[in-house]
């Protein structure tokens, strides 16, 4: 799911569970409101969490490792 239908699933969801007040026999308006808002929340920190993880840079190389000369090495 994209931002965008996380975002249009909330407001619909709101809008739903807050502003409407129609009476449909079989189906609980109220309750498909929460369910959408709900649904669109965790599909939104979902998209979120996932984009932050590919946006995190990886680590930068440390330093360039040295070896020293071993003087008690005979040729």
């Amino acid at each position: 799911m994209g931002i965008v239908i996380c975002i249009g699933m909330m407001a619909v969801g709101a809008i739903l569970a807050l502003a409407v007040d129609i009476d449909i026999s079989g189906v609980n308006v109220h309750l498909v409101g929460a369910l959408l808002l709900i649904v669109g929340v965790i599909g939104l920190c979902t998209y979120i969490s996932i984009l932050k993880r590919r946006r995190v840079q990886p680590p930068s190389p440390g330093a360039p490792v040295i070896e020293e000369y071993n003087k008690h090495h005979l040729e």
